[in-house]
């Protein structure tokens, strides 16, 4: 790549970064030998990074043949990143390091969903999670913000979110104002996705799917380790495909999307509706339906059985057309294990004309919130990626 000095300063750092990412501590030796870097501008480059607490020397092992070359490794713990993923009923709030590891959560309960009502409830969460962490303000290297809805990435303009009834909206730049910490924001299954390729199950993958199956089904597509994003910023809405025209009305405003046929909504009002219909007076909470799953009654199971052979069908086309290496899966939903898995591959390997690739299912709590920390995280690691306000 041509470029001026800077340019290539930043193409150094971005290599000798995802580097350590990816192999854990190596010597500055091994570091010219795998990138192809001379001794000099590693040299150059890791001196600039240390002298930033961005990498850190670690402890020399000394072996038979004498001690060995001192590791490098990036420094994961000296800078803090804020993770947002906004609901409609409240804020998934974290503090993690530059790794996604949490070091505290928040859950801000929220009825105001305006930007002001947002912004307020983040700016008033952060010095409350730097307390609890016993971390400091000026450790903070970046904010993350997850919004469901169509995001332009690269100007931090959330284009719509049919969620909040948000329009154009330079979230990224009203929020960096108020806090004054660098900003970036992405749509929610994107930001799972960074997550999976940094620290995930996507790690070593250069071509997967991230799908995750909650209150909404979406998908990211993962190319040559890249987020392929389309020309208006509004790939992999998988969750908008029409699987039943005419059909249920979806948030969008459309009807038949997948996701108004399968996603959590769904499956929890058939279930109310078959319980109702067999005279069962007990109550039809989430977490009923999550006790009836584990309990193995009927109703439930078929519920997911149903949603999760729909959801596969449909997988099925995508591995047709972008041949993933695995997809991983996530979401609240991901809770119902094989119930909701098995029936997503039996129907995917069904429909797919060649390739199987394997599904993981990658997910622990808060991993919405880390998902929005690592947008923030990923400014190390990607140069060309610019945060807002």
């Amino acid at each position: 790549m041509r470029g001026n000095s800077s340019t290539s300063r930043a193409l150094n750092r971005r290599l000798i970064l995802n580097l350590l990412r990816r192999h854990g501590p190596v010597s500055r030796a091994e570091i010219a030998t795998i990138t192809g870097l001379s001794p000099a501008a590693v040299t150059f480059v890791v001196a600039e990074l240390v002298e930033e607490s961005l990498i850190v020397e670690r402890e020399a092992v000394t072996g038979a043949t004498g001690r060995r070359p001192v590791p490098i490794d990036i420094n994961y713990e000296a800078h803090l990143a804020f993770g947002f993923k906004l609901n409609a009923d409240g804020i998934d709030c974290v503090l993690t390091d530059l790794a996604t590891n949490p070091l505290a959560t928040w859950h801000a309960p929220i009825s105001d969903t305006s930007p002001d009502g947002m912004i307020k409830a983040i700016a008033d969460a952060m010095p409350q999670m730097l307390a609890d962490s016993g971390r400091s303000q000026t450790e903070v290297m970046g904010i993350g913000v997850s919004i469901p809805g169509e995001v332009d990435v690269r100007n931090g303009i959330c284009r719509r979110s049919p969620r909040f009834g948000w329009t154009d909206l330079p979230f990224g730049q009203l929020l960096g104002e108020r806090v004054h910490v660098p900003t970036w924001i992405d749509d929610d299954i994107s930001a799972f996705a960074v997550a999976q390729k940094l620290f995930g199950a996507g790690r070593d993958r250069r071509n997967f799917v991230a799908l995750a199956v909650g209150t909404g089904i979406g998908t990211s597509l993962i190319i040559n380790a890249e987020i392929y994003r389309g020309a208006r910023n509004v790939a992999g809405r998988f969750g908008h495909i029409t699987s039943v025209p005419g059909g249920r009305l979806c948030e969008c405003g459309r009807r038949g999307c997948l996701m108004a046929h399968a996603a959590e909504p769904f499956m929890l009002e058939t279930w109310r509706t078959r319980r109702r219909a067999a005279s069962a007076s007990a109550s039809a909470s989430r977490s009923d339906f999550v006790a009836a799953v584990e309990a193995g009654e009927a109703d439930a199971l078929s519920v997911l059985e149903e949603s999760g052979l729909r959801i596969g069908r449909h997988l099925a086309d995508l591995v047709n057309l972008f041949d993933p290496e695995v997809i991983v899966v996530g979401g609240e939903a991901v809770q119902f294990g094989e119930a909701l898995i098995g029936p997503i591959r039996r129907a995917m390997e069904a429909n797919v004309f060649f390739s199987k690739p394997e599904l993981l299912p990658d997910w622990v709590p808060g991993s919405w919130a880390r998902g929005a920390a690592a947008l923030a995280t990923q400014g190390i690691f990607d140069f060309e990626r610019s945060p807002s306000g």
